[in-house]
């Protein structure tokens, strides 16, 4: 008789975890703040520099780094006057790449 095949026990996240992840991707998944994770993945920039490249104002730029930055998305640090932005770890760099990269796969 054929023994059934045997899987390795599947192990799930912590609630805590899951719930930290859902407010990652509620963060990311908005095109205007995806937008900015895009240019950011090319390197840090300061706000003015983003509100540029977005044709937005500076106020409505801060507002979403503002979303991003609490859900540890992206860092900041002061340069003189500025204030500079970049992905937070090397993590997020690869999840927004990948993500991009997937859904340009799918065109």
């Amino acid at each position: 008789m054929k023994q059934p095949h045997s899987h390795p026990p599947l192990s799930s996240a912590s609630p805590a975890s899951i719930d930290r992840t859902a407010r990652l991707f509620r963060a990311i998944g908005d095109p205007p703040r995806l937008r900015l994770l895009a240019l950011l993945s090319q390197g840090e920039a300061c706000v003015s520099q983003l509100a540029q490249a977005e044709h937005e104002s500076i106020s409505t730029i801060s507002q979403r780094l503002r979303v991003l930055r609490a859900e540890n998305v992206v860092v900041r640090s002061r340069h003189g006057k500025h204030i500079h932005y970049a992905l937070a770890d090397r993590h997020i760099v690869e999840l927004i790449e990948n993500a991009l990269a997937h859904a340009a796969e799918r065109q």
